[in-house]
């Protein structure tokens, strides 16, 4: 049974100050190791990244305050529109399997905006979204890399203007409510339905209460319980897609945990989902034509529509 391996990627995380002089041929064996895990499992988790576990926690303590405020107080940063991205998301809002009911969670989008900006979040989501940021372009060219691209920052390079309007890169914290009781959970429901991601990566921070699966290349749904001190990444259907199927988007899903003590408990996690920037577009790495050109908006918007 494959499982979810652990990469170490202290060659090129953010402890490395001056990532411009790092030879490649120093860091392939990790650009192997981290594209191998995205084409048998399509996850893998990444330690000795540089992102530091105190800015995690801050990140998750002032989420927790703002998901326990009343409905009246978080209906003030709803989400305005279903076109847009940015904002508070009521409870059983998504539906990422439309075969189950709606997901038992809510979430808060941040994305950069001129709009209303939950005071509390706005500083500390700021920090977590730019230490995101530096992170992923290293991700990125690791995975350039891997795939032997010509221009290691190629991948990177369709990645300018995160944080920027021109780029839908957005940082989510969700918060998965906890189960009082069996009657409060509709048949078939569960805490987030089977999917795969949209765009290019997804960093994933979460909690120790567990619950995510990922389903591996024989169908099999493995636990990708959470390693202290890592951060689970895994690619989307763009990704996929770009390298003509080479790197998998896998499916995953967070259940509803089967222990009463677990039930009890609340979970939380946050995840920074990337995307090129709106005007690259996607065509086959190999040249194979495998897939018609698309734009990165285009993609992603056709791929948001049907889950709300």
């Amino acid at each position: 049974m494959v499982t979810v391996p652990v990469v170490d990627i202290s060659a090129y995380g953010l402890d490395v100050v001056n990532a411009k002089e790092v030879d490649t041929e120093t860091v392939r064996p990790v650009a192997d190791s981290l594209c191998g895990a995205l084409r048998d499992i399509g996850f893998c988790y990444i330690k000795n990244h540089g992102i530091s576990q105190s800015l995690i926690n801050q990140v998750t303590a002032v989420s927790r305050t703002f998901f326990e405020k009343p409905l009246e107080y978080k209906n003030t940063y709803r989400r305005q529109h279903i076109s847009e991205i940015h904002g508070w998301i009521p409870r059983e809002t998504e539906t990422l399997n439309p075969d189950r009911p709606c997901d038992y969670k809510e979430a808060y989008n941040y994305t950069p905006i001129d709009g209303v900006e939950c005071p509390s979040f706005e500083v500390t989501m700021k920090n977590v979204r730019a230490a995101c940021h530096q992170l992923s372009h290293r991700i990125l060219d690791l995975m350039s890399i891997g795939l032997d691209l010509e221009d290691k920052h190629f991948l990177r390079n369709c990645h300018q203007t995160i944080g920027q309007k021109s780029n839908t890169s957005t940082l989510r914290t969700i918060f998965y409510p906890s189960l009082l009781s069996d009657e409060e959970i509709k048949p078939n429901q569960i805490r987030c339905g089977e999917h795969s991601d949209f765009g290019s990566l997804t960093l994933l921070f979460q909690d120790d209460v567990g619950g995510l699966q990922v389903c591996n290349l024989q169908g099999e749904y493995v636990p990708a319980s959470p390693i202290p001190g890592t951060i689970l990444i895994n690619i989307g259907d763009l990704m996929q897609r770009w390298t003509s199927d080479k790197l998998i988007a896998t499916k995953h899903r967070v259940v509803i945990p089967d222990e009463e003590i677990r039930k009890t408990k609340s979970r939380q996690s946050v995840a920074f989902f990337v995307v090129p920037d709106n005007d690259v577009v996607i065509s086959c790495l190999d040249k194979s034509d495998k897939y018609e050109p698309i734009s990165s908006v285009r993609y992603i918007q056709e791929r948001l529509s049907p889950t709300y």
